[in-house]
């Protein structure tokens, strides 16, 4: 039989669980009962999540932030294919549920500085009034609602969480501390330069 890794795209920290960690929990009930060996990657946020602000920047030289005085341990997605390559080459992890975070917390400015720092231009953090003003921007010509409520729900959360959440996960699996976000930077300041 077969072993699959599961990647749930937003992982658990909060109580109630919101809607996007409980869409993700449905699926790993059903890859549960299929009987199928899995392993569950559960990674918060994605340092490629900053490249949904390239339109803001190229537009206006500006990020839109919704989360404020909020933190978060954002992953490089490298680091979360090294895990799950090791899952699948590796025995002792069939069934295991990893959280994997980066290991430096941010606050959406915090990350605006150093891509700034990085491309060798300033570019100005917007906070916004309320998580929902990003969703609007976002998709203009509207989101189905279960959506825009599940994107503005997960950065009130954030907004609310100013200490953050981190794991040493990645360092415990693969003996070495998780990849920096200036690093991720360097590799794709070209993506930030462009007009």
């Amino acid at each position: 039989m077969h072993h699959i890794v599961h990647l749930s795209s937003f992982h658990v920290t909060f109580d109630p669980i919101p809607a996007m960690g409980r869409w993700h929990h449905e699926r790993e009930k059903i890859i549960r009962a299929s009987g199928i060996p899995a392993t569950f990657l559960r990674p918060g946020g994605f340092m490629t999540n900053t490249l949904d602000w390239l339109p803001t920047i190229r537009e206006g030289n500006y990020v839109l932030d919704p989360i404020g005085p909020g933190r978060f341990a954002p992953i490089d997605p490298a680091d979360i294919a090294a895990v799950a390559a090791l899952a699948l080459t590796e025995a002792g992890h069939q069934d295991a549920e990893y959280v994997l975070t980066g290991d430096e917390m941010f606050t959406v400015a915090q990350q605006v500085r150093i891509i700034s720092e990085t491309i060798g231009r300033g570019i100005e953090v917007r906070e916004t009034a309320t998580p929902a003003e990003v969703v609007r921007f976002r998709f203009p010509n509207g989101a189905p609602r279960e959506l825009a409520d599940a994107i503005t729900e997960g950065f009130t959360l954030m907004r609310a969480d100013t200490v953050g959440f981190r794991t040493d996960t990645v360092e415990r699996l693969l003996g070495r501390r998780p990849r920096t976000f200036a690093d991720w930077c360097v590799r794709n300041a070209e993506a930030f330069r462009r007009p």
